[in-house]
């Protein structure tokens, strides 16, 4: 079993948002796998930091410009880091 860092946890979690036009918390939680504590601590830090965006009204989450960004720089270095892996 491979153990997830952070980062490809929040990575997943700004996927999901994008991905889904009703993205709500439990559909989050089972596509990204994760617990509801796990959900729990890392939303707050992808709200906080504006990558994320609750709408009260229809309790759904969404990702920013600013989150999507995020997530292309990380999909590039995901890459990189592959590519980099294989030729080894």
């Amino acid at each position: 079993m491979k153990y997830r860092s952070n980062i490809e946890i929040l990575g997943q979690i700004l996927q999901v948002a994008n991905g889904s036009n009703n993205a709500t918390k439990t559909k989050i939680m089972h596509r990204a796998f994760l617990g509801y504590n796990q959900l729990k601590d890392h939303l707050m830090p992808l709200t906080e930091r504006d990558l994320l965006r609750y709408d009260k009204h229809t309790p759904t989450l969404k990702t920013t410009e600013k989150g999507l960004r995020f997530l292309e720089i990380y999909n590039q270095m995901d890459e990189m880091l592959k590519v980099t892996s294989e030729r080894q």
